[in-house]
């Protein structure tokens, strides 16, 4: 490791690989992808990725990220800089995770990517307090253990003919947009935006099938205004257009 923390800017070109060591990527701004042993999350302000060591992980940014990288040092250095958070802190570092920052621990992000973190005692204790500030037992927010998928479908069925934001269905389950996002991808492996255009074409494909409603009506009741790109996102998810779905009624 050359140095404790550092600034890095993520591109779209992918980055494979594994370290001795463990990594905490913390967002600054933009968007970035990443997979941790087979485990799908994404980086964003105010949210970081947990790397245990050896771990094989790969990222990406496909229109560009930065980001504060602590490249956590040996448990001689972690014994001699955090004492009683040595526990918690190497329980932290044993699994992939993706975290959500309180506002404090946000603040203190942002400070030390705005420091002269190539000093060593800056960049060693910069490190030590993230470290200490994310085992602190009051510094961990608590959320529910599962998304309420049914309730956001409920939600999404009922508003399908209007635009819907990543926020509104954030707000259902109690989170930022931010924290929602990335919760959103590990438990289900779509981003919520995917989520919702599939779930309107599982209720396109019901109404095709189960009514007999004029197909641009259908289309403005799962929120396309377009006939011809409501058929184009049918035909992409199910391979079939509307009049062959319809011709398939059960």
């Amino acid at each position: 490791m050359s140095s404790l923390l550092s600034v890095r800017h993520y591109s779209h070109e992918l980055i494979s690989h594994s370290h001795h060591h463990a990594q905490l990527v913390f967002g600054l701004n933009g968007l970035l992808d990443f997979e941790i042993a087979g485990r799908g999350s994404l980086v964003t302000r105010q949210t970081l990725a947990v790397i245990p060591s050896d771990a094989q992980h790969a990222c990406g940014s496909q229109n560009g990220s930065r980001c504060l990288v602590l490249d956590v040092p040996d448990d001689q250095w972690l014994q001699r800089q955090l004492g009683r958070h040595l526990d918690a802190t190497q329980r932290l570092l044993e699994k992939p995770a993706a975290v959500s920052l309180t506002p404090t621990q946000s603040q203190l992000v942002s400070w030390l990517a705005a420091s002269p973190i190539n000093d060593p005692v800056i960049a060693q204790q910069g490190a030590a307090l993230l470290l200490a500030s994310l085992t602190h037992p009051h510094s961990v927010q608590q959320e529910p253990s599962r998304l309420p998928l049914a309730a956001l479908d409920a939600h999404i069925d009922q508003h399908a003919a209007h635009p819907l934001q990543v926020r509104d269905l954030a707000r259902l389950a109690g989170l930022s947009a931010a924290r929602f996002h990335v919760r959103f991808l590990n438990e289900t492996g779509l981003t919520p935006m995917d989520y919702v255009r599939s779930r309107r074409l599982q209720l396109a494909r019901q109404l095709l099938q189960g009514s007999n409603l004029a197909i641009g009506e259908i289309a403005a009741r799962v929120g396309y205004s377009s006939q011809s790109a409501f058929s184009a996102a049918l035909t992409r998810q199910f391979g079939l257009t509307p009049r062959a779905l319809r011709l398939r009624r059960e």
